[in-house]
């Protein structure tokens, strides 16, 4: 019960339900004392239907007394033995955690063995075998699929994991770093040092790299710009650098579109793309590096032909 923030509310809840459990029980035994003497009629009530409808004051059946009382006695044991009574923890020691912790521990005997084939095999091989890919699949929707969607197609931000195309590299290590390490990308904002007019012309210039309809003339006035203020982190030719995560802009491929208003805006304003790393999230389980092991087959999976 550490939700609660002042010690006031555990005696107050637990005064309140005990109240509650005690005071009806009291009630119910004062109303249903009362037995009716041999020949004796019940009291008739005010109320009469259709002319011969009597409401009469008759105890309670026994079966239905039983019952009711058989519900305060389990509240009783309950609150005895499992928390429900403020900051009391039970006679069992009941706790959520220790449920959670006691499933995981089933959950990881219960695989062990599946992982500890898995983790004999290479990544490649991992990545070809079907029952390591529903695995992966199976990790993939519960860690990765809040950005990269459950089709790993990503979206505006996030990128698409099935196309082959990888900012920071796609062998099965970098992307095992990736995972366990997340990325930071940052592209700094050069709006003001090229103005809005060598912002366009740049943009053109990005556009001629991956074939798009562009400016010709803009696009020629951009490529001095683009080798002065882009060319270190992109390359020259465009291509990228992906020790830096930089993207290649010649394969018409665009984390954050590739329209021209897309490209100005990117120039201008900058980008921060960050993906945090699993590696805590994955928890200190036994099965924590086969997890990962999968994982990162499935994700190499995802753009290999198979």
């Amino acid at each position: 019960m550490s939700d609660f923030t002042h010690g006031f509310w555990p005696i107050y809840i637990s005064v309140i339900t005990l109240v509650s459990i005690i005071g009806t029980w009291i009630f119910l035994k004062k109303q249903t004392t009362r037995k009716l003497a041999p020949g004796e009629k019940a009291e008739l009530m005010e109320h009469t239907w259709d002319g011969d409808l009597q409401d009469l004051n008759n105890p309670l059946p026994r079966w239905w007394l039983g019952l009711f009382y058989g519900t305060l006695v389990f509240a009783l044991v309950y609150l005895a033995l499992w928390p429900g009574l403020g900051n009391f923890p039970g006679l069992l020691k009941w706790t959520q955690l220790g449920e959670y912790e006691a499933e995981v521990k089933a959950a990881e005997a219960k695989f062990q063995p599946v992982y500890a084939a898995f983790m004999q095999q290479d990544i490649p091989t991992v990545a070809a075998d079907p029952d390591a890919r529903a695995i992966g699949r199976n990790l993939f929707l519960t860690y990765c699929s809040q950005c990269h969607g459950s089709n790993a197609e990503g979206s505006r931000g996030y990128p698409n994991l099935t196309d082959g195309d990888w900012l920071y590299g796609g062998d099965p290590d970098t992307i095992r770093a990736t995972l366990v390490e997340g990325r930071a990308g940052m592209m700094p904002p050069m709006g003001d040092a090229l103005g809005t007019d060598g912002t366009k012309e740049v943009a053109h210039f990005v556009l001629a790299l991956s074939g798009r309809q562009h400016d010709a003339a803009l696009a020629a006035a951009g490529k001095p710009k683009f080798e002065e203020n882009c060319a270190a982190c992109h390359m020259p030719d465009g291509t990228g650098m992906q020790a830096m995560g930089a993207p290649n802009l010649t394969n018409n491929m665009w984390l954050y579109g590739g329209s021209e208003a897309a490209i100005i805006e990117s120039i201008a304003k900058g980008r921060n793309g960050v993906m945090p790393g699993i590696d805590q999230t994955l928890g200190t389980t036994s099965n924590k590096d086969a997890k990962l092991h999968l994982l990162t087959a499935y994700v190499y999976s995802l753009s290999q032909k198979q």
